[in-house]
Order: C-alpha cells, then structure tokens, then sequence
C-alpha cells in the first residue's frame, strides 16, 4: 500500500505525518522520520486489510495574504 506523508521541521526533529490517517512520528533526520513512521505504519495495520480509497488525497498549495496589524 502506498501512503502519502508529510515532512515538517519542528525545532531539532522532522515529523512525518501520514495524510490518510494522522499517524505521525519523528526523527533527527528527514529518513530516519520516515523510517519511523514506515515502522509504525506497518504496526498500525498488522493483521488487518486495507482498503483503498475511491480517490487518492489531492494535494495543492494555496497562497494567502496575511496583514500585519500593529
């Protein structure tokens, strides 16, 4: 099965988040964040079945304009 994740730097960790389920975990580097979340994604569904979604998640970027209220 194939996962879609994100990678975010908070402070000295990288946390990688699974979008289709919010499972996230962390690491000192980008790999080892990924590694871990592999590792846990693998747990997380032991012995159960996936199903696969109707439509994969869509991803996209948008760009807001944010006003500096002083």
């Amino acid at each position: 099965m194939v996962f879609t994740v994100v990678v975010n730097k908070e402070d000295n960790w990288y946390v990688a988040k699974c979008v289709e389920n919010s499972v996230a975990l962390q690491g000192k580097t980008i790999e080892e964040a990924i590694a871990n979340l592999k590792e846990a994604l693998e747990l997380y569904y032991e012995g159960e079945e996936i199903q696969k979604p109707q439509m994969p998640p869509l991803i996209t970027t948008i760009e807001v304009a944010v006003l500096n209220v002083f």
